[in-house]
Parts: structure tokens; C-alpha cells; sequence
């Protein structure tokens, strides 16, 4: 007897300045699900945060459509675990999707950045009581500030940068003398990041003051906490990529070399000038401490499923750095998450099989757990 498919609602997009990639993620995961195992629904948020559900939505997304010909959302009530469409009269008439969307099994957020990997869509899927590929609601909000990720991996001795940050607040009403603990702290060159987004969209590199001021100015139109980072010269960027729940695993190291400055946006997603090295030069006993720290910063953020921790490495001294985590890493084709795994042993389709296991399997565990406490007495009503 057949066994039954999966129905495996893929989500992208978003209201977040990773909006292009997260499409183009979703498309290489949406080609790589095994349609023999799995019916993969796509489901499509808009810039403006409206959801599309159905083979179009891929479509309207890249277009950048304003009106839509139906809507299909997610609601938080536990009782529907799907899609709920919702039609508007004054939208253009258009043949919705043959597809029920009556429930999903399980969700695989593709959606980098705010409103996505940041805790947020996790909530409702909570909520919602669907299972979900990646960290429940708080290790998805850790693994998206990279303030409060540096607090935790430092109080576990986790090597880190020198770094500094403040409120967009403070830097309004207090310029110079932040300017002035961040040049007696650091030392020029120094990174200006927002907080909370990825791909290293609003990150700049700074060489004096009127290149702070302008990275200051540039992070602070994605965030309201900026953080400001030691640069280090002579480094390698290595990442690795983790796998599991309760007991996580590292793949084998890779070295990204960029082909701009440092790896911005640019250098990843559209010049097309950055090496991968996998697997990285590194003596055996250097990738062993790297991937000892990958899962160890993986377990203090309490993250699951999966996430790419990247490092810095000093050339001549070989010391490590681990720089941040990653929760929902790139799935595109030249993402090194997936080509981490595959140089594990571990390609891309069973990759997302493991995934999907390890989504239902926590799924399953929080189920277990009680809801609902009876007291001795009814001494609410």
C-alpha cells in the first residue's frame, strides 16, 4: 500500500531586506523536495506582508504584483493546521489552485531575516500547532541578535570579537560620546551590522569616523539596536553547518573567499566573484575545535533543525572566532548550507528528508507535553 504524502507547505518572501534570496531559496528547496514522498505548497508573503498560497505564488512575488488574485493564510487556530483562504471581491478574478489546502504536516520557513527567522512566524506556527523545520520561537529570536547571541556564547567562554552597541535612541541624543567609547574600545577597522538581519544587508566597513558615521547611518534604517565590531585583518571565513535537535552534529568546514572587501550582499548574491572552499584547508585538530564550537553555540541558543555557525580564523595564529548563527541559512544553488552537508555525505534531497524528520520529531515531543492544569477546585468560576 502507498504510503501517504506530506503535505509540506514551503513559506518565502516576507517584509524583510532578504526578500529576493528567500525567494530564490525556496525555489531550490521546492525543486529538491521528493514530489514522490511529499505535495509541496507553496506559500508566498509579499513585501507588503500579504500571503499567496498555490503554483503562483513563486510569480506574483518576482513580479511584484500588487493586487492579488486570492489570499491564503495561516490562521493561529490550533483546530485548522492549514491554509484558510480569503477572497476579496474587488481582487481580479482568477482561478484559485486545485490543491486543498485543507492541513499541512509540516512547514519549511524558507524566509531569512525579519518577520521570518527572527521568532516571529515560528509564534504563529506555534500557535498554530503545525510542525516547522528550524528553532522554536526563542532560539530563532537569539540566533537573529547578534547582541544578546555574543552575551550567551561569551558567558560560555565561546571566543568572540570586541564589540559595542547602542540604542538608535542613545546615538540620536548622545553622538560624540558614543563615537568616543567606540574609538577608545576599538580600533579602526571596525563592522557596523543592525542587530537583527542577514545576508549582511545594512553591514558596513568602516576605516575612520566618516565611515563610522555613515555605517551608523546605514544599519540604523534596518534596526534600532546597532552593533559595532572589531575588524580583524589576516582571517579566513569559515562555516559550518549543524544538523539535529537534542544532539547536533557538524559538517565539515568550508572557507569562503570573498571577492569584495569583506563578503557583503554583493559578494554573495549577485557579482558572482566568491570562492567556496570545501572542504577548508584546516589542520584536523583546528576543525575539530570549530566544530566542537559550532554545536556548542548551536546547544546555547537552544536552536533545532538546523543552522550554519560562521567563524573567523586568524591566519598566522590560527585562533578562532565564532562571528554568528544563522537559523534559516541560504538554500539557494550556491548556499553553502546544503553544499556543507553534501560534502558530509549528505545530499540535498535527504538533507531535507532529515530536516522534515527532525521537524516532526520535536513536533511530536512538545505534544506530549500537558496544556492544562486541573485544579483540586473550580475556584476561577
Amino acid at each position: 500500500m502507498a504510503k501517504k504524502k506530506l503535505k509540506i507547505g514551503v513559506i518565502f518572501g516576507g517584509r524583510s531586506g532578504e526578500h529576493e534570496v528567500s525567494i530564490v531559496s525556496a525555489q531550490s528547496v521546492m525543486k529538491a523536495l521528493d514530489k514522490n514522498k511529499y505535495d509541496v505548497i507553496p506559500i508566498g508573503i509579499t513585501k507588503e506582508g500579504k500571503w499567496i498560497a498555490g503554483s503562483q505564488a513563486v510569480d506574483f512575488l518576482k513580479d511584484g504584483m500588487k493586487k492579488l488574485p486570492f489570499k491564503s493564510v495561516i490562521v493561529p487556530d490550533p483546530t485548522e493546521k492549514g491554509l484558510i483562504s480569503v477572497k476579496d471581491s474587488n481582487l481580479a478574478k482568477i482561478k484559485e489552485p486545485k490543491q486543498s489546502f485543507a492541513k499541512l504536516d509540516v512547514i519549511f520557513p524558507v524566509m531569512h531575516g525579519t518577520y521570518g527567522e527572527d521568532g516571529k512566524l515560528q509564534g504563529l506556527l506555534e500557535m498554530a500547532n503545525i510542525a516547522y523545520v528550524g528553532p522554536d520561537v526563542l532560539g530563532s529570536a537569539l540566533g537573529m541578535d547578534k547582541i544578546v547571541q555574543k552575551q550567551l556564547f561569551a558567558q560560555q567562554h565561546l571566543p568572540i570579537v570586541k564589540y559595542d552597541w547602542f540604542l538608535t535612541t542613545k546615538w540620536q541624543t548622545d553622538r560624540n560620546n558614543i563615537l568616543k567609547r567606540l574609538e577608545k574600545k576599538l580600533v579602526y577597522p571596525m563592522f557596523t551590522k543592525p542587530a537583527n538581519t542577514g545576508s549582511s544587508v545594512g553591514v558596513g566597513k568602516c576605516h575612520n569616523r566618516k565611515e563610522l558615521i555613515a555605517g551608523i547611518a546605514e544599519a540604523m534604517q534596518y534596526d534600532r539596536k546597532i552593533i559595532v565590531e572589531q575588524g580583524i585583518e589576516n582571517i579566513s571565513e569559515i562555516e559550518v553547518a549543524v544538523l539535529g535537535n537534542d544532539q547536533p552534529r557538524a559538517s565539515v568546514p568550508g572557507e569562503i573567499v570573498p571577492g569584495n572587501e569583506f563578503y557583503d550582499y554583493d559578494a554573495k548574491y549577485v557579482d558572482g566573484n566568491s570562492q567556496a572552499i570545501i572542504p577548508a584547508k584546516l589542520p584536523a585538530n583546528l576543525i575539530k575545535e570549530i566544530q566542537a564550537a559550532a554545536v556548542l553555540g548551536f546547544k546555547t541558543l537552544d536552536l533545532a533543525g538546523m543552522a550554519r555557525v560562521d567563524f573567523f580564523v586568524v591566519k598566522n595564529t590560527k585562533k578562532i572566532y565564532i562571528n554568528e548563527v544563522n537559523t534559516i541559512p541560504g538554500f539557494t544553488s550556491i548556499s553553502m548550507y546544503p553544499k556543507l552537508w553534501a560534502a558530509s555525505g549528505i545530499p540535498y534531497p535527504e538533507l531535507l528528508d532529515r530536516l522534515i524528520k527532525l521537524a516532526i520529531q520535536r513536533f511530536e515531543q512538545k505534544n506530549k507535553f500537558a496544556t492544562s492544569y486541573q485544579p483540586k477546585q473550580d475556584w476561577y468560576k
